[in-house]
């Protein structure tokens, strides 16, 4: 058994270590400063890719797509305040919150990045990414036998 030295506030290390622990060896989805990253799925079939980013609470104008030398890059910001002030015009209470990501992709050279589209439904930021018509697996036929 190893001693781990802690710092005086030992209990919100030992949160963090339980919390932004991925325990299969994979990382987090949670940065260093505690700023959520959205999680991504990739799925291939024969006709494309299709990038599936879950960001809810956003609005499309909230994201910006960009690829640049077969790098897809994508982000998003937000920034929202409040204020409550009383009748003589000052401050009561003043929040303000601001959120910011960004995720880059190498694209494999069978992406058409000519036909690249998005589209933003129900918190998810869809991305279709078609293939090359040379990339694309050939349909599958029967060879008859003279």
């Amino acid at each position: 058994m190893s001693l781990i030295k802690r710092n005086e506030n030992w209990l919100p290390s030992v949160f963090d270590d339980m919390f932004k622990t991925d325990w299969l060896g994979g990382t987090t989805n949670v940065n260093n400063i505690g700023t959520r990253i959205p999680a991504v799925n990739i799925q291939e079939s024969d006709e494309g890719f299709k990038v599936e980013v879950a960001a809810p609470g956003k609005s499309k104008e909230d994201f910006d797509i960009e690829l640049n030398n077969d790098v897809l890059t994508i982000s998003a910001e937000e920034k929202s305040s409040k204020e409550e002030t009383d009748k003589d015009g000052k401050y009561t209470r003043r929040e303000f919150s601001y959120s910011t990501f960004k995720r880059a992709f190498s694209l494999p050279d069978s992406v058409d990045s000519s036909k690249i589209s998005a589209s933003y439904n129900n918190g998810v930021l869809d991305i279709l990414l078609p293939k090359k018509e040379e990339a694309k697996v050939p349909a599958k036929r029967a060879i008859e036998i003279s």
